[in-house]
């Protein structure tokens, strides 16, 4: 039996597209109570009693998100999302953090260069897949860390709704509410 699609087509976006993320919000898994889904997109994000996301910020062009598409004849498709983040210059603070993100299970909002927001933690928890310390050889060289943080789903990250479509709209993520 085969699945039934509906197909709507893309238009050419004449919009200019940046690369690159603007910053990452980060939470533990059990930390989000809820988050409602309508016309594709979140617009509810309920966290747990006084929890909020924690910032993470780093210099323009040092982090980026890719998603990848599998596509198994049998069991469908499945979507692995990396974010790689880099921080420069290492020191215990940093070192403690990246060490607290390499084992925990969490949730990520994602700010594209292009001011939209991403969700990922839909399905599963997000979690560490690599990482590394370098100090570099020459003076024009990286001091810094790297954490690749994973999320597997069965979707492309969700954008996160972010400001009222239309007047009147309510239906939408208040981001600095939930973040610190």
């Amino acid at each position: 039996m085969s699945c039934i699609q509906t197909l709507n087509g893309i238009q050419v976006d004449c919009e200019p597209s940046m690369g690159g993320l603007k910053v990452v919000y980060i939470a533990n898994y059990a930390d989000v109570a809820n988050y409602e889904i309508n016309d594709g997109q979140i617009d509810t994000i309920t966290m747990a009693d006084s929890k909020k996301f924690k910032t993470y910020a780093f210099r323009r062009n040092t982090a980026n998100m890719t998603s990848t598409l599998a596509v198994d004849p049998t069991n469908g498709a499945s979507v692995s999302t990396d974010v790689v983040l880099s921080f420069l210059k290492q020191d215990t603070q940093k070192r403690i953090e990246i060490s607290a993100l390499s084992i925990g299970e969490l949730v990520m909002i994602v700010e594209d260069a292009n001011g939209r927001f991403w969700f990922l933690g839909k399905d599963m928890p997000v979690m560490a897949s690599a990482g590394g310390a370098e100090s570099g050889t020459a003076y024009t060289d990286g001091n810094r860390y790297t954490i690749t943080l994973q999320d597997n789903s069965k979707d492309y990250p969700f954008e996160v709704k972010t400001a009222p479509a239309s007047s009147g709209d309510t239906n939408y993520v208040d981001i600095s509410s939930i973040t610190e």
